[in-house]
């Protein structure tokens, strides 16, 4: 595997029981979040928890942690993360933590070390809006859900 230079450094405290969340490949984007539980909890189908990971995030100003699903979990159990992306803003000095719900069929168990979600850190732009009484016209236009077609 080739490693590649950090693009940006983030400070992190681990008060939990498991590794720092890193990339799995050379080209993933993100990272994976591990449940950090005294206990396993079940959720039933449909319902949610919130799963703690341990993890407190210093980030560098203009950037956003994004708590994502993965795949494997939604795909194979119908769990997925309920706020996706959960947002974590570069001000919050809080435990990360990963809001869970059962979409399934069948009870899932999140045990303790478990990868439940995804990290990725992002850059983000900060607007101001200009207040206008139209907006320029485009060849789309107010077209959306599905206008250009379905297949």
């Amino acid at each position: 595997m080739t490693l590649i230079a950090a693009d940006l450094s983030v400070r992190i405290t681990n008060k939990g029981r498991h590794q720092l969340p890193n990339y799995a490949t050379e080209h993933s984007a993100g990272m994976d979040l591990r449940a950090n539980l005294d206990a396993s909890i079940t959720l039933a189908p449909g319902q949610r928890a919130l799963i703690p990971t341990g993890l407190f995030l210093e980030l560098p100003e203009g950037t956003e942690a994004q708590v994502r699903p993965r795949s494997g979990l939604a795909f194979k159990h119908g769990v997925t993360v309920l706020n996706a992306p959960g947002t974590i803003d570069a001000d919050y000095r809080g435990e990360v933590g990963v809001l869970l719900i059962n979409h399934g069929q069948e009870p899932f168990e999140v045990k303790d070390g478990e990868r439940v979600a995804q990290l990725v850190i992002a850059r983000y732009l900060r607007v101001t809006f200009e207040e206008s009484a139209d907006l320029r016209a485009t060849e789309r236009g107010a077209g959306g859900f599905g206008h250009t077609g379905t297949n």
